[in-house]
């Protein structure tokens, strides 16, 4: 091309005017949506190779934490106590750490948001995926009907605010380019809970149901649900340190 607008043939005007305007034409951008169930679960390998092949590629996933296109089943992504399909008498086993997954590659930009919890957060986490020569992925916590929650979808907003309130979602970002620069890439946007986590959960059917249709088993797993979530802020804590820079 460098040689054309100097050759003296046909496109050597068009190539001049193109260069001229070289500031209109866009980069392309490649994003691919989905929910936890096809990221977490079913389409997990899928992501996972998309994920590890280095290119400049944005996945975007909506956490519901169940199969919400599809009845309600429970999904890798449903967490301990909650109820759905396959689940009906609350989920055992924790929930699975996809943003972990994806940041342990080194070479991928990773972001948990909430954008009723911190609007500019989650602006600065598409930016950044956008701008980032390489694979991205951004979990986005996504209130769902299956949840239950009181006051209706209408307060959406309000309970992804409440959810990183109490400790339930944690909001960060994973940027590599930081790391060559010497910074610290791993940035963890949530602060200490400030409300009540067992109240937030209360709030929502898929929940509260459980301790009314099997109490002692509720209380067991609202326990563990409530100490996993403490267990994972204080490994982003630590993740925090772990990626500072040596003085």
């Amino acid at each position: 091309m460098e040689a054309c607008g100097s050759c003296g043939c046909d496109f050597d005007g068009l190539y001049k005017e193109a260069l001229k305007n070289k500031d209109m034409l866009v980069k392309k951008s490649f994003w691919m949506f989905g929910g936890d169930g096809w990221a977490y679960d079913i389409g997990f390998g899928g992501v996972d190779h998309v994920l590890a092949s280095g290119e400049d590629v944005n996945v975007m996933v909506f956490d519901t934490e169940v199969y919400s296109n599809t009845g309600g089943q429970a999904s890798k992504a449903t967490p301990v106590g909650s109820v759905a399909q396959f689940a009906a008498a609350g989920k055992a086993v924790k929930k699975k750490d996809l943003g972990a997954i994806a940041m342990s590659y080194g070479y991928v930009y990773v972001a948990q948001v909430a954008m009723g919890a911190d609007y500019n957060q989650c602006l600065k986490a598409f930016h950044e995926a956008e701008s980032y020569d390489g694979p991205s992925i951004i979990i986005a916590y996504a209130p769902c009907i299956n949840h239950g929650i009181k006051g209706g979808m209408g307060i959406s907003m309000t309970e992804e605010k409440a959810a990183v309130a109490s400790g339930y979602w944690h909001n960060f970002r994973f940027d590599p380019r930081l790391a060559a620069d010497g910074k610290n890439p791993f940035s963890l946007d949530s602060k200490e809970p400030s409300q009540s986590y067992r109240d937030f959960i209360m709030n929502e059917v898929r929940y509260n149901s459980l301790l009314r249709a099997f109490p002692d088993r509720a209380e067991c797993l609202f326990e563990k649900s409530e100490e996993y979530s403490k267990e994972k802020y204080q490994h982003l804590l630590k993740l925090k340190d772990l990626y500072a820079p040596a003085e």
